[in-house]
């Protein structure tokens, strides 16, 4: 019963952490006449909320562009404004969460399965904004996420990009399967994902390029020097925020 409460306790605090900063994000970078990109995620959850909060109070004229099935559901169940990137190749601001943060603000994402549509809403925005809770902010990666880094293949590749991840990098690589259905996960893009848990840390910037190189590799969960700012919420109910060194 005592350790059922405290599990209770830690999950609304997460919760709480959650969506702190997810309302700091939109507080702060969202401005009206503005197109954004709507990552994906139970953080993105908070940041929606808000925003449509935000949008009805104070009247705001935004489109979105969702990064996923789920962003996409969201959008439209808060009542904003859905838009694709045909329509805006070119965003103001892309919210998003993470996976693991390190201290030069590189991010690992995908744990849910959209990384690929992820990365290229965020290369199109201006500002990319990635919100976490305490949980996700980590020195180095691994240090906090022990499922690996995600990286989407076309199906008929999955063997090959394992072997070559392997031999070239060390560690492990896996075929993510889902829970509630027979076989592997399959992503919005009908595409295969592979969990990388690599034994050492690397050049990532040089890893993620080498990777991306390999045929059959959609895009991997690396996303080096992206991110503008990372708003944590925090276990004692503050904020706190982080930005990109500056070189």
């Amino acid at each position: 019963m005592i350790q059922r409460r405290l599990l209770t306790t830690i999950s609304r605090m997460t919760e709480e952490a959650k969506r702190l900063a997810g309302c700091a994000a939109v507080d702060n970078h969202v401005q009206n006449n503005q197109v954004l990109g709507i990552g994906s995620g139970s953080t993105i959850v908070h940041a929606v909320n808000r925003l449509a909060e935000r949008v009805k109070k104070e009247s705001l004229n935004v489109s979105c562009v969702p990064t996923s099935f789920q962003a996409r559901q969201l959008i439209l169940q808060n009542g904003l404004n859905l838009t694709d990137l045909e329509r805006h190749p070119e965003l103001d601001v892309a919210i998003d969460g993470a996976d693991e943060v390190d201290s030069e603000l590189n991010l690992i994402k995908g744990g849910g399965g959209c990384l690929a549509q992820e990365k290229i809403v965020a290369g199109c925005a201006k500002s990319f904004i990635v919100i976490a809770d305490y949980r996700k902010d980590s020195k180095e990666f691994g240090q906090q996420w022990k499922k690996g880094i995600p990286i989407e293949v076309l199906p008929v590749a999955y063997v090959p990009v394992t072997r070559a991840i392997q031999q070239q990098f060390g560690g492990v690589v896996e075929l993510r399967i889902a829970v509630s259905k027979a076989g592997p996960v399959v992503t919005d893009n009908g595409n295969f994902l592979l969990d990388w848990k690599f034994d050492r840390v690397h050049d990532w910037n040089v890893v993620n390029t080498a990777i991306k190189m390999i045929p059959g590799v959609v895009d991997t969960g690396l996303f080096i020097n992206m991110a503008e700012r990372v708003y944590f919420g925090m276990e004692d109910g503050t904020i706190s925020f982080r930005d990109k060194p500056a070189h």
